[in-house]
């Protein structure tokens, strides 16, 4: 068993006695990836011991679980249709680094644990060094083991979709690796100029929420404020929080506090650089312009009133409503009776949950009793809780009961399809369909590791016949869901004809139909007159000859799909098949009588033949009567003379053991 395989089963035993280790650095889990650009290396200097979590893979391996050991994950955008190429490079080239690419357009990150609809591309090889995708890889999967190689050929990214990488550590130790781009046709750097958005005020004149077009980085946020400046007031801002920052790297929100409450009034906000000598940054360090600037404006109290709904994806379980301004976090019902959900879908509210920053939030999950599964309108509507109220502004002021909200959901959808092959002799015509049901708009069919069709009811001809194995992923662009099935190729058709190849003049031949396929007639020629039909056809004799003589025997099968072939075996018939040894020879290179060997020994095993000269010195001995003498030893040509050689076998046909003695001539 390859070490690879044997550790990777070991792994499954001891995972039954070590449960997983809690990944806690920024990076390590789904949620907190690495935000990625293009133009960037990341270097890893160490990596945390963690992990362990089993990741759904379509590589088949009785007994093993592939997990995140060790992990690192990585974010990223396709900004540009193409392929993606990166390298992993182990800082230890005897480090073992296995990698899995992940789709989650549409999905939340943790989705990669469970769902393996999500699967692009995988590196689960057994070998250490570099691994990664280039224009050296053939495949898109490799699967465990030695041997295996390290480099897949680059996936396909599609624009506006959203993915991760987890480059997972299987050596035991925390060397570290580095991680570049590069290669691919692809563009994964977002080139747009982050700006600001949008900026809105506390009802009370305390902080201002600050909107940006992009993610940026957390670390480019100066904590004192100092990047921003607001005009038109005294008030100096003291502090700047990033929201998300504290579980992630990256964030396109943030709040600025002020000294003293704004009055009512218009204001202006702007950028600058703060005294950490910047802006802010994107993943790839472009700046928002210095003087960057939104006008916002603070008016008498309102209450919080229903702006939006985030995105939702396939079969929601929850659903994230957006308020235009904070509201306060204790005044959202934690059983969700805040909000009742209508339409299309018969599942309800269960319950709610804010992400609170001082307090406030302008996002309420609210979590459903099952999934919406179905395609249609649905509604969210503001109501009284079992708290006694809507939910509350910062200010207090109560948002107004019955406001409503609606949003879409789309149909899940099912990629089970139907086939029909059409068998022939030399290849095989797979007709493919799917429904297309429930607004499936993208089909990827892969009928092999180079093969694979983006219609939706493909024909395939498979060249070789054996068992096959296709997978269809279907989407209707929010759901998506994938299926495989196997199945055999059954009319492989090889004649094969097993005998022998020798045949002593007063012996029977045994021939014997050893085809591939399912046979439903033969027809059998001996070369020597005789035919049969029978897969093991009676024995059959040959003439004896004066000379060797060689027969042409033909077999002729059919299966059952009324496919042909012929196989063609030659069994020569000798002369003699009595063993003797010549009284003479002469190596004189004339290719008449050049060599001394025991002849005709077709009939003996443990063979053993030996020359010696007349002192007794062995000058040659073999075990295969084909090597013969050729009158020399040790490269010297032996004189004129007689010699002694020996000769032991026993007899395959009477087991006897014969054991010769005799001199022959050698002549020059």
């Amino acid at each position: 068993m390859p070490i690879r395989n044997f550790l990777l089963i070991l792994a499954v035993f001891l995972v039954h006695e070590l449960s997983a280790q809690v990944c806690a650095n920024l990076g390590q889990n789904p949620g907190t990836a690495f935000p990625v650009c293009g133009s960037s290396v990341f270097s890893q200097t160490t990596v945390a011991i963690c992990g362990q979590r089993n990741i759904p893979t379509p590589c088949r391996s009785a007994g093993v679980n592939f997990q995140d050991k060790n992990p690192y994950w990585y974010k990223f955008t396709c900004f540009a249709s193409g392929t993606l190429g990166f390298i992993i490079t182990p800082k230890n080239l005897g480090d073992d680094y296995d990698w899995q690419l992940f789709d989650i357009t549409g999905h939340t990150a943790d989705e990669v644990y469970t769902n393996s609809a999500l699967f692009v591309a995988c590196n689960w090889s057994g070998e250490s060094g570099k691994t990664g995708a280039s224009s050296a890889g053939s495949s898109s999967i490799n699967c465990e083991g030695n041997g295996v190689p390290l480099f897949n050929k680059m996936p396909d990214l599609v624009q506006g979709h959203n993915y991760l990488l987890l480059v997972s550590h299987f050596t035991d130790t925390q060397s570290g690796y580095s991680l570049s781009f590069e290669g691919g046709t692809g563009s994964i750097t977002d080139t747009t100029t982050p700006k600001l958005v949008k900026a809105v005020a506390s009802c009370d004149g305390s902080r201002v929420a600050i909107k940006l077009t992009k993610k940026m980085k957390c670390s480019s946020l100066a904590s004192d404020g100092s990047d921003f400046i607001i005009s038109g007031t005294t008030a100096s801002i003291t502090n700047a929080s990033a929201i998300a920052c504290t579980t992630g790297f990256d964030m396109d929100s943030l709040i600025l506090k002020t000294g003293s409450p704004l009055p009512i009034g218009s204001y202006t906000v702007s950028i600058k650089k703060g005294t950490d000598n910047n802006t802010l940054l994107d993943n790839c360090d472009a700046a928002i312009p210095e003087g960057d600037l939104l006008s916002f404006t603070i008016l008498p109290s309102q209450p919080a009133v229903l702006d939006s709904i985030i995105s939702v994806g396939c079969a929601p379980d929850n659903i994230q409503v957006v308020f235009n301004n904070p509201v306060l976090c204790n005044s959202v019902a934690a059983d969700g009776s805040d909000f009742i959900l209508s339409g299309i879908s018969s599942s309800t509210i269960k319950g709610a949950t804010v992400a609170c920053s001082n307090n406030s939030t302008s996002v309420v999950t609210l979590q459903l009793s099952s999934p919406i599964t179905v395609q249609g309108v649905n509604t969210v509507t503001l109501r009284k809780g079992t708290d006694g109220n809507t939910v509350l502004n910062e200010c207090s002021l109560e948002s107004v009961a019955g406001a409503n909200i609606s949003f879409n959901t789309r149909d899940t959808v099912s990629a089970d399809f139907d086939y029909v092959v059409k068998y022939s002799c030399k290849a095989d015509t797979a007709l493919f369909s799917h429904k297309g049901e429930n607004g499936v708009n993208s089909w990827k069919w892969t009928f092999s590791p180079t093969a694979s069709s983006t219609q939706q009811n493909p024909i395939y001809i498979f060249q070789k016949f054996g068992q096959q194995q296709v997978k269809l992923l279907v989407s209707n662009g929010t759901c998506s869901d994938s299926s495989t099935v196997a199945f055999n190729l059954d009319n492989d058709l090889q004649a094969t004809i097993t005998g022998p190849s020798l045949l002593c003049p007063t012996d029977a031949a045994i021939f014997k139909d050893s085809s591939v396929g399912t046979i439903v007639s033969r027809a059998w020629d001996f070369g020597n007159g005789n035919t049969s039909t029978a897969m093991n056809p009676p024995e059959q004799t040959y003439p004896a000859s004066v000379t060797e003589k060689n027969y042409m025997v033909k077999l002729v099968v059919l299966n059952n799909y009324n496919c042909y072939d012929t196989a063609y075996y030659t069994v020569k018939v000798l002369n003699n098949c009595f063993i003797a040894v010549a009284t003479a020879f002469s190596p004189n290179g004339d290719g008449l009588n050049d060599y001394l060997y025991p002849i005709n020994a077709y009939k003996a095993k443990n063979l053993e033949f030996k020359v010696y000269n007349r002192f007794g010195q062995l000058l040659f001995q073999t075990t295969d009567f084909t090597n013969k003498w050729d009158g020399s030893y040790k490269g010297i040509k032996q004189a004129t003379g007689t010699y002694v050689w020996t000769l032991e076998y026993i007899n395959t046909d009477t087991q006897e053991h014969v054991i010769k003695k005799g001199t022959t001539v050698l002549i020059r």
